[in-house]
């Protein structure tokens, strides 16, 4: 898996407490109930009053691309799976898919997250990629 290092700040610390211990947070307007990204500062009416939920951690592929990323020094590339994810809750999340073979690589295939460290140092945080789900 090549994971990118991933350090967080004030905005991020609350959804990575979560990554730690293996939680997938989302954020969600106390009063319309609206499910959102982590990054939401607002609902769609302009409610700012958000809380912080604990999601399923599960969704379904909506689209995925195959991109070469280097990886330390070497000259061939290693081919990573981007992906969309729309989550049970609703959001749609940008991510990278993980042992999924290609030729069952489809739209509408569940998944779920796992959340591996982002790199070696103390600083780097546990993010959420995903999974082909268990059958549920």
């Amino acid at each position: 898996m090549n994971i990118q290092p991933v350090v967080r700040d004030a905005a991020t610390s609350v959804f990575f407490d979560g990554t730690a211990r293996g939680a997938f947070l989302l954020r969600r307007s106390r009063e319309t109930g609206e499910v959102l990204a982590p990054s939401a500062v607002q609902d769609s009416v302009g409610n700012t009053d958000l809380e912080w939920v604990q999601a399923s951690g599960c969704g379904r592929v909506v689209s995925w691309a195959f991109v070469p990323r280097p990886v330390g020094g070497s000259d061939a590339p290693v081919e990573v799976t981007i992906g969309v994810v729309e989550l049970d809750e609703g959001p749609w999340w940008w991510t990278q898919l993980v042992d999924i073979d290609r030729g069952t690589l489809a739209a509408g295939l569940r998944v779920r997250a796992v959340f591996p460290k982002s790199g070696l140092a103390e600083t780097d945080e546990y993010v959420p990629v995903f999974t082909p789900a268990q059958d549920e």
